[in-house]
């Protein structure tokens, strides 16, 4: 696996804890707060595997907005991008994992390759700007509600990534 950095975003650590078991189960050491992350580091990683929680009205988490910034303003020409978004399917339904769709549409046309697209099947939610040509556009996880899925969620999604990475 090419040198590959976890960023989160997480407010109450919900995220940060989802960022650690991706981590572990990968074997990636370098695991970033994405408020304190620079484009200078994002330089130096192959892999990029990005994490949010859904807040308000379907936004990121509040840390991103600079974060993002940051990340735009490496070089992601030919970097592999991986993304994870929490949510909540059932009182957010409607939002559920937006967060996860705004970092995907903020990373359009910047050269990077992203990869782990998700099937909607299994899931229950009734909107997400993260479903784009029916698949989620990462992995969407409910920690809160359905915290019996997010283990197997996560290894089948490190198992189509993996390859990528």
């Amino acid at each position: 696996m090419k040198k590959t950095v976890i960023i989160y975003g997480s407010s109450t650590g919900t995220c940060q804890g989802i960022a650690e078991a991706i981590a572990s189960k990968l074997g990636v050491t370098d695991i970033l707060d994405v408020a304190k992350v620079t484009a200078a580091q994002i330089e130096a990683y192959d892999n990029l595997i990005l994490g949010t929680s859904t807040w308000g009205a379907g936004d990121m988490q509040d840390d991103w907005y600079g974060g993002i910034k940051e990340i735009k303003g490496a070089n992601l020409s030919g970097k592999t991008v991986a993304l994870f978004g929490c949510g909540d399917s059932q009182s957010y339904s409607d939002t559920y994992c937006d967060g996860m769709g705004e970092i995907y549409r903020e990373l359009q046309g910047t050269g990077c390759n992203i990869v782990g697209s998700v099937s909607t099947d299994g899931y229950s939610y009734d909107d997400s700007t993260a479903v784009v040509d029916g698949k989620f556009v990462g992995l969407a996880l409910d920690d809160v509600n359905e915290s019996d899925m997010t283990d197997s969620r996560i290894d089948a999604w490190i198992e189509e990534i993996k390859g990528e990475l």
